[in-house]
């Protein structure tokens, strides 16, 4: 019988350290992830494909391996030309959403953390345990959600101006909700191949926590079509801060009374758990997530 040669190599690749053995027609590798977060899986290829090797020289450089200064430059790539370019130009609907987005983060991600077992496990630098990557990230994606929903109320109240007043509560009520449901929904898939944000359940992330995401939007979408909506009715920047300011508490508000009659929509550990007479953003618990 020919006698096999093993040869044996540790490589890293995508962030992982892998182990590669050939015996002169397969090559098989285990990969453990380096923070821990993936477990351990081997895969099987002929020996004439594409090296690893290849692989580690195809990925060097990419946002696999990205460290906290590069995450932190993609969010500012990403939110200085949507903040500055509305500031310049008018500066109500930017403040408005770096309002409510900065709210959403700083305190309604411990939601996601508490009550739907949603986690980052990227490198960044943070605040109350939220990468201030995702702050800036926020800002560019809710700006687009925002500007978007304006656009379709403003159509939907155009075609069904001529119906009852009940019937034209009843159809716009109806979009928003479908609208918020969409966007949450839309984004928890787009970002479902995103190794370092992970859930317990994605299954039920997709279906039920998107509805709690969506809690966001259903309160924000109307009330963010409300400046400088009405003719002779302008805006000044304070009145734009206050508005954001109340939308984001009566998010706040529903948020956490489904955290308290409803709980968590997966199991979560104890540890993360928050009591009834808490809030998910204490100190407490967010430095256990």
């Amino acid at each position: 019988m020919e006698k096999i040669h093993h040869h044996l190599l540790v490589l890293r690749v995508c962030g992982c350290h892998r182990t590669e053995a050939n015996d002169g027609e397969n090559t098989s590798f285990s990969c453990t992830h380096r923070s821990g977060s993936h477990s351990v899986s081997a895969l099987l290829f002929p020996s004439n494909s594409t090296s690893l090797c290849d692989i580690e020289e195809e990925n060097h450089g990419t946002w696999q391996n990205f460290a906290e200064l590069e995450y932190l430059l993609l969010g500012l790539v990403s939110a200085v030309p949507s903040f500055l370019i509305p500031m310049l130009l008018v500066g109500k609907a930017s403040l408005w959403i770096v309002l409510f987005s900065y709210v959403g983060n700083y305190f309604w991600t411990h939601y996601f953390f508490t009550v739907l077992g949603a986690s980052y496990t990227f490198p960044s630098w943070r605040m109350n345990n939220v990468p201030h990557t995702t702050f800036l990230l926020t800002h560019v994606c809710f700006l687009f959600y925002h500007v978007a929903s304006n656009m379709t109320l403003r159509r939907l109240r155009h075609f069904t101006a001529d119906l009852p007043e009940t019937i034209r509560w009843a159809t716009e009520a109806a979009w928003i909700l479908a609208l918020s449901y969409f966007i949450a929904y839309l984004e928890t898939l787009a970002i479902s191949n995103f190794p370092y944000y992970s859930f317990v359940d994605r299954d039920s992330m997709y279906k039920v926590g998107s509805l709690f995401y969506a809690i966001y939007f259903i309160v924000s979408f109307p009330m963010f079509l409300r400046i400088d909506e009405k003719p002779g009715d302008k805006w000044d920047l304070a009145r734009v801060a206050v508005d954001a300011l109340g939308a984001a508490m009566l998010v706040t508000i529903i948020l956490d009374l489904w955290r308290i009659f409803l709980g968590p929509i997966v199991p979560i550990s104890d540890a993360k758990q928050c009591p009834q007479s808490g809030l998910p953003w204490f100190s407490r618990h967010a430095n256990l997530t």
